[in-house]
């Protein structure tokens, strides 16, 4: 990894991702599959969102290494149709997209990843509903 981003670094990336995703939910009617296209939006941006709460009462390390766990217990859904799990593959996105915001050396995505589980092997993560509210 490069150098580490400061909390304000983070955030104001963050952000950024959260508007993109804004823009994709506004726009997901005019898409092949808009339910899927909305929901994998909504999911980035969640996921947006709750990095971002995490960060306002951590250090930059410690977002980053919550990242790191968010993205180990997302299951594979990789070579399923685009439509098929948006939810999942919308975190996973988001998650990606953290991970090159920050500089995360590929090494340490590549290694997390391999640690996730098959489709049907897990459990769902339980929410913390204050964190998992979407920002407006």
């Amino acid at each position: 990894m490069k150098e580490t981003m400061t909390t304000e670094q983070i955030q104001i990336g963050l952000k950024h991702y959260r508007r993109i995703a804004r823009q994709d939910m506004l726009r997901a009617a005019e898409t092949p599959h808009p339910d899927a296209f909305l929901k994998h939006a909504e999911s980035r941006r969640e996921i947006y969102a709750r990095l971002g709460t995490h960060a306002e009462t951590h250090a930059p390390d410690e977002v980053i290494g919550h990242a790191l766990d968010l993205y180990r217990a997302l299951p594979f859904v990789t070579g399923t149709p685009e439509h098929e799990h948006p939810d999942i593959k919308g975190q996973e996105n988001a998650l990606e997209n953290f991970f090159l915001l920050i500089g995360l050396d590929p090494k340490t995505r590549r290694e997390a990843r391999s640690k996730r589980p098959k489709l049907g092997a897990v459990a769902p993560a339980p929410q913390n509903t204050q964190e998992s509210q979407p920002a407006r």
